[in-house]
């Protein structure tokens, strides 16, 4: 892939990832805490998929496996970075079962949506940190 090729797919990633971003934070507000989380999941994702792009300089793979993402963007996980992953990447809810679905929504209360959203964030930040550092 030509390095401007790269690039454009990169920024693809972040802007994308941004827009979502603010899509999770506006769900919360309208207390959606489920579609927020599931927001989540996909705000990790993109920014990952920026980093992978950055790292191997092609397209990134077609997977939702935020661990895989982070492992093939070339960063060292941590066990608790990994613990995240693997929790969020049960909050890519579209494929999932209906009753799956309507039980994870009884059980995601504010609270419980806040305490990951802010892990969420908190990884989102420092990943798009990273996405602008040189090489």
């Amino acid at each position: 892939m030509k390095s401007d090729d790269y690039k454009k797919l990169v920024k693809y990633w972040q802007e994308t990832a941004a827009y979502d971003y603010d899509t999770m934070k506006s769900l919360v507000k309208s207390q959606r805490y489920a579609s927020s989380l599931f927001f989540g999941h996909i705000v990790l994702e993109k920014i990952l998929k920026g980093l992978v792009v950055k790292s191997i300089k092609k397209h990134a793979p077609y997977t939702h496996d935020l661990v895989k993402l982070y492992k093939l963007a070339g960063m060292e996980l941590d066990n608790n970075t990994k613990d995240l992953l693997y929790e969020v990447n049960k909050f890519n809810l579209k494929a999932r079962y209906p009753e799956w679905k309507l039980q994870f929504y009884k059980y995601c209360t504010r609270e419980y949506a806040e305490g990951y959203l802010d892990k969420i964030d908190k990884l989102y930040k420092k990943l798009c940190q990273r996405l602008k550092q040189k090489k």
